[in-house]
């Protein structure tokens, strides 16, 4: 690994948590280890990180309530929850928070090494899977996964050409979308029906969008389109 990754775990566990740190630390990523929540996001304030790993059931601040601080702050670094419950509820809730992946204890390490790897690859080869899993868009979120938006306990199931031009929106939030970006790797050509289609589609999401004032998707002209925050 010619850069070294920068992993935070968060965990109360003090032999698991030794143990899991050192065999991070052989297999060539650097990690910091808070032993409880509070001590986990003073960490996180202090520090650049590009992958967490966050124990569901702590003292103090749990890893949910973690994840919900960070989140609020506008903080995307990419989750993964250790748990000894293995409910789908809160399985939902871990991915609704960022998770990119949720194991139970006990588990082999070996196996966290191994998502470690595919996580950091797909990043490394330019993945358009996005790290996060929720998007802040002004006052909305947009939980991509799902293809959920939402805003003061509303939500709005988009469909799937929706989400995916959403999502391209947000990579490029206050910037310029492409065009042609939009239309091949959504519609998969480019060419007046389909310009025309993503132009009814970005119709719609100005409506979904239209609560909050400050957000707004415009036209710039002979570009593309510009999902911005005023």
């Amino acid at each position: 690994m010619a850069d070294k990754k920068k992993i935070l775990l968060v965990e109360d566990e003090e032999n698991f948590g030794s143990l899991l740190q050192n065999y991070l630390k052989l297999s060539k990523y650097e990690v910091d280890w808070a032993k409880d929540g509070n001590l986990g996001y003073s960490a996180f304030m202090k520090g650049q990180y590009d992958l967490c790993i966050f124990d569901v059931m702590m003292p103090n601040l749990d890893g949910f309530s973690l994840a919900e601080k960070l989140r609020k702050k506008g903080h995307t670094t990419p989750i993964i929850y250790l748990t000894a419950k293995n409910m789908k509820e809160d399985i939902l809730k871990g991915y609704k928070l960022g998770a990119v992946d949720y194991l139970s204890k006990p588990f082999d390490i070996e196996v966290l090494l191994a998502k470690l790897e595919a996580i950091f690859r797909l990043e490394s080869n330019g993945d358009h899977e996005p790290a996060t899993s929720i998007y802040e868009i002004g006052s909305y979120e947009f939980h991509w996964k799902t293809r959920v938006l939402e805003r003061e306990g509303n939500q709005k199931k988009l469909s799937p050409k929706e989400g995916n031009l959403l999502q391209l929106l947000c990579q490029y939030l206050n910037d310029v979308m492409p065009r042609e970006k939009a239309l091949t790797e959504i519609w998969g050509e480019d060419n007046y029906f389909t310009t025309r289609s993503m132009d009814v589609y970005i119709t719609k999401l100005r409506k979904y969008l239209s609560e909050d004032e400050q957000v707004i998707i415009e036209n710039v002209h002979s570009s593309g389109y510009a999902l911005r925050v005023i």
